[in-house]
C-alpha cells in the first residue's frame, strides 16, 4: 500500500511541474533580449534568454551585496555611488565613468508601447560656456605613502614634514603653564596651542649616565681617583655604542660650555677631549652634527681672549689648547666632508680670514694657521697660505717681533714655529725624489725661497736644508 502512494505521489509531482513553476526571474528578459538585438543576435531562443538573464540576475546581485559591504564599512545606512564603484573595483570590472554622488541623477520617463522607459537626463550645456570654462582638477584615487620623520634624529626635508620655517616659528610660542597665549598672537602666530606630536624621550639609564659623565668631567679636582675616572669617562663615550640619543645633547653640553667658559682652561680643554671622544666612536652618526660641533672647535681655536691667567706658562696652555682644537677640526673636515661638501670650505674660509685680519691678537694668527693646515691640507697650504706670508710677515709678523716684551718673544716664536710645521705639510704630499734621497738645498733655492716667503719665514724654512720642501714651494709660486 505505501509503495502504491509513493509511486502515485511521484507521479502526480511529475505531471503538476510545469515550466511556468520554475524559478521566477527578478530581471526583465526583454531587456537582454533588447541588449541581444543591439549587438545583432536577432534571433535568440527561450532557453538561451533565460539563461543570460539568470547570469545578468546573479551578477548585479554579487555587485549589489559588495556594495552593501563598503557601505556597512564606512558606517553608513545610504548607499553611494562610490559604493558600487569600489565593488565593480574588487570585482574586476571597470567601473562606471560620469556618475557622482554629489549631484543626484535626474531621470526621464520615456513610453515605448505598454511599458515605460526611464533613462538619464542629459543636462544641456553652451559649447561656448564650455569652452571658456577652467579645467576641472583630475580625481585621484585614495593612495597610500610612507615618509621618514626623522632620519638619525634630523628632520629631513619633505612636503610632509614642516619646513624650517615653521619650525623657528613654533620657537616662538609661549611654553610653559604659567605662558601668556596673548604673546604668541602678538607675535603673529595663529595656533599659540600648538603642541608637537613626538616627544623625545630618554630612559632613565641613559639620563644617568649623561649626568655621571658630566659630572666626571667637570670636577677639576687633582686627585688621582678624580683623573682615571675623567679618562673612564672619556673612554666610555668614545667606546659605548648605545648613546646615539644622547648626541644632541653632548653637543648642547659642549656649545653651552664653551659660550660661558672661555675663562676657564680646564673647562675648555675637557670640551675639546669630550669633542674628540665623540667623533673617535664609530658607532655614532655625527654628520648630521658637523656644523654644530664645528662652532665651539672653532671658537677654541679662533677666540680672543681663552683663559684669564697671563704669563708664558699660562700662554703655552692656550696654545696648546688652540693646537688640539685644529686638530679636531681636521678630524671633522676629513670625516664629515663628503656628506657635507660646504664644510671643508667654510672651516678654511674661516681661518684664513682670520689670519689675514691684523687688529687680532697674535695667539689668533697661530690658531688660524693651525686650522688652515688641519683643515685644508697640502692643498689650502700651496694655494691660499704661501702667497700670503710675505704680506703677513710685513704687516703683522714684523710690528711683533719689534716688541722686546717676554710675552711678544713668546708669541712670535710660536707663530713662526707653527707657520713652518704647516708648510711642512708640502714636502709630506711632494712625490719622491728619484734617486731615493733627498737632495741637498743650494744657495740660489734658499734665496728662491726668501724672495717668496719673506725673510723670517724663508730663512727659517731655509735652515731646514730640505730640497724637496724647497722645491715643492717653488712650485706652488708658479701654480695658477
Amino acid at each position: 500500500m505505501s509503495s502504491n502512494r509513493d509511486a502515485r505521489g511521484t507521479a502526480q509531482d511529475a505531471s503538476s511541474k510545469t515550466p511556468t513553476q520554475d524559478q521566477r526571474l527578478l530581471w526583465n528578459q526583454e531587456s537582454v533580449r533588447d541588449v541581444a538585438e543591439s549587438v545583432g543576435i536577432l534571433k535568440l531562443s527561450d532557453e538561451g534568454l533565460r539563461t543570460l538573464s539568470q547570469d545578468v540576475e546573479y551578477r548585479v546581485g554579487q555587485v549589489i551585496v559588495e556594495a552593501l559591504r563598503f557601505m556597512r564599512l564606512a558606517k553608513r545606512t545610504t548607499l553611494t555611488v562610490q559604493d558600487v564603484s569600489q565593488a565593480l573595483r574588487v570585482l574586476d570590472v571597470e567601473p562606471l565613468y560620469g556618475y557622482d554622488s554629489s549631484r543626484a541623477l535626474r531621470y526621464g520617463e520615456a513610453s515605448l508601447g505598454p511599458q515605460a522607459l526611464f533613462y538619464v537626463e542629459d543636462e544641456e550645456v553652451d559649447f561656448e560656456k564650455l569652452i571658456n570654462a577652467p579645467l576641472p582638477k583630475i580625481p585621484r584615487d585614495t593612495t597610500f605613502t610612507k615618509h621618514w620623520l626623522a632620519v638619525e634624529g634630523v628632520q629631513p626635508n619633505s612636503l610632509e614634514n614642516p619646513t624650517t620655517a615653521e619650525s623657528r616659528a613654533q620657537d616662538l610660542l609661549s611654553k610653559g603653564p604659567g605662558a601668556n597665549p596673548a604673546l604668541a598672537a602678538l607675535s603673529g602666530q595663529d595656533n599659540p596651542h600648538f603642541k608637537p606630536s613626538v616627544k623625545h624621550t630618554l630612559s632613565q639609564e641613559l639620563i644617568l649616565y649623561f649626568e655621571k659623565i658630566q659630572a666626571a668631567l667637570m670636577d677639576d679636582s687633582p686627585d688621582i681617583e678624580v683623573q682615571r675616572l675623567r679618562e673612564a669617562a672619556l673612554e666610555s663615550v668614545s667606546s659605548e655604542p648605545s648613546i646615539h640619543q644622547l648626541v644632541p645633547y653632548f653637543v648642547n653640553f659642549i656649545s653651552t660650555q664653551v659660550t660661558h667658559h672661555l675663562d676657564d682652561i680646564f673647562v675648555l680643554r675637557q670640551m675639546m677631549e669630550l669633542t674628540n671622544a665623540l667623533i673617535s666612536n664609530d658607532h655614532l652618526f655625527l654628520s648630521p652634527y658637523a656644523s654644530p660641533l664645528c662652532a665651539p672647535v672653532l671658537t677654541c681655536i679662533l677666540g680672543r681672549k681663552i683663559g684669564s691667567e697671563n704669563g708664558v706658562d699660562a700662554l703655552k696652555e692656550q696654545y696648546s689648547l688652540r693646537e688640539f682644537s685644529a686638530t679636531l677640526v681636521g678630524q671633522i673636515a676629513r670625516k664629515y666632508s663628503e656628506t657635507n661638501k660646504m664644510l671643508r670650505p667654510k672651516l678654511v674660509r674661516t681661518c684664513l680670514k682670520s689670519f689675514l685680519n691684523p687688529s687680532l691678537p697674535p695667539a689668533v694668527w697661530y690658531g688660524a694657521v693651525c686650522g688652515l693646515g688641519a683643515a685644508g691640507g697640502p692643498d689650502v697650504v700651496k694655494v691660499l697660505l704661501l702667497r700670503n706670508l710675505k704680506e703677513f710677515e710685513t704687516s703683522m709678523l714684523l710690528p711683533l717681533r719689534q716688541k722686546n716684551e717676554q710675552i711678544p718673544s713668546a708669541e712670535f716664536e710660536a707663530l713662526v714655529g707653527a707657520i713652518v710645521k704647516v708648510i711642512q705639510l708640502l714636502a709630506e704630499d711632494s712625490f719622491p725624489i728619484t734617486n731615493g734621497m733627498n737632495g741637498f738645498s743650494s744657495e740660489n733655492e734658499a734665496s728662491q725661497v726668501k724672495a717668496f716667503l719673506g725673510d723670517i719665514i724663508g730663512e727659517r724654512v731655509a735652515a731646514l736644508g730640505d730640497h724637496k720642501l724647497n722645491q715643492a714651494i717653488l712650485d706652488a709660486r708658479d701654480f695658477q
